[in-house]
């Protein structure tokens, strides 16, 4: 009987490499080497850089986008909570686009007739108006003149303020004429009716997830401050921006409104521009009153009327000042009106239209960043360290 032999067992392959990681994955902690502070600066200085060469080569294309980020951040409170009530987010999105844009296209349909016919009036009766003005020019320089003698008030002097005053309107009427046009071209322009509602849908849709991608991308170092400092951010902004479109708009409506009644021919274009204008702190409010008030002049040729059209922006002043603006926006704003006054006009100065868009998002993050570096300071030993006592 032959014995019998073991099994014989296959060959033991050669163990495998092992598997490459990416070069990040796959340094052990003791290795990687910490940013140095030179680096961090280059870091932020290169991204602010970058920014702004994007925004200065592409600054032609940009509005739309711009624009439709702006709605995107209006809506996205809304799309939030009707998310979280069980409608998917796409559709809430839709939904929402939709309605702003009908609104939008309902109110221009409504609204453009009447301030188109207004135009009209201005040009027709825009020489009457001069003179009506003149005329109330001249009896006020008379009666100064009879006052205070011809040697302060002159005629070569009554002439010019005639002459000053007919120019003024001139300019304000034309001025008035371009800006219906540049209105109803940029609305009429493919872009902005097409592309904005596009984007702001797609934009509205994904917001939360770009917001979650932009949050991992920051250094893990800074990444509680800067979410601390887009929080604050956002508060800002959000409490300023919403509070004050629905100021705006309460004032259009308002100002066009009680200038009709009172008998104002222009009341409705005047009001509406008044209204909208006053986005920018204090502008549209005394825009509007100084136009009104020359338009009263030249139309009634009574001080009564302009008495009237006066009592209508002090009321609405009043109104805006003790009841509109502390219950929209309260202490929650922290955007002084100078600051935004400037940061509007700055923007609007470097880069057109889309530096308006830009330029209240900005003012809030720097009077955030701004608050924050004061904190900073007076936390630090700059602020802190006590003064020398005599030797």
């Amino acid at each position: 009987m032959k014995p019998q032999t073991p099994p014989t067992l296959p060959p033991r392959e050669p163990p495998s490499a092992p598997a490459r990681l990416p070069p990040t994955l796959g340094l052990r902690p003791a290795r990687m080497r910490n940013a140095t502070r030179g680096q961090r600066i280059a870091l932020a200085v290169g991204l602010g850089l970058a920014v702004l060469f994007l925004l200065w080569l592409f600054s032609a294309i940009l509005t739309p986008f711009v624009l439709a980020a702006c709605i995107a951040y209006f809506l996205d409170p809304v799309a939030t909570r009707l998310h979280r009530l069980g409608m998917p987010r796409g559709l809430a999105s839709l939904l929402l686009v939709a309605g702003l844009m009908a609104l939008a296209l309902l109110a221009l349909l409504l609204l453009y007739p009447l301030v188109i016919s207004q135009v009209g009036t201005l040009l027709a009766r825009l020489p009457s108006y001069i003179a009506g003005v003149g005329a109330a020019v001249q009896e006020a320089v008379a009666a100064l003149e009879q006052r205070f003698g011809p040697e302060v008030f002159d005629t070569r002097l009554r002439d010019l303020a005639v002459s000053q005053v007919g120019a003024i309107l001139s300019f304000l009427g034309t001025a008035a004429t371009r800006l219906i046009g540049g209105g109803y071209a940029l609305f009429s322009v493919f872009t902005l009716v097409v592309v904005t509602p596009v984007v702001a849908f797609y934009l509205l849709r994904d917001w939360t997830g770009m917001m979650l991608r932009i949050e991992r991308l920051l250094p893990r170092r800074y990444a509680a401050t800067l979410r601390q400092l887009a929080r604050d951010t956002d508060r800002v902004l959000s409490a300023w921006l919403r509070g004050q479109l629905l100021c705006c708009a309460m004032l259009a409506v308002y100002y066009a409104i009680g200038l009709s009644a009172v008998g104002l021919e222009l009341g409705l274009m005047v009001g509406l521009t008044s209204g909208l204008l006053s986005f920018i702190p204090y502008v549209g409010s005394m825009t509007g009153l100084a136009t009104a008030l020359l338009l009263a002049v030249g139309q009634f040729g009574t001080w009564n009327g302009v008495a009237l059209v006066a009592a209508v922006f002090v009321t609405g002043q009043i109104v805006e000042g003790y009841i509109i603006y502390p219950r929209l926006l309260g202490d929650r704003v922290e955007l002084h009106a100078v600051w935004v006054i400037f940061a509007l006009f700055a923007g609007g100065v470097a880069f057109g239209f889309l530096g308006v868009l830009l330029a209240v998002p900005m003012a809030a993050a720097i009077g955030v960043l701004a608050r924050y570096w004061i904190r900073r300071y007076l936390e630090s030993p700059l602020y802190l360290d006590p003064p020398r006592t005599g030797e």
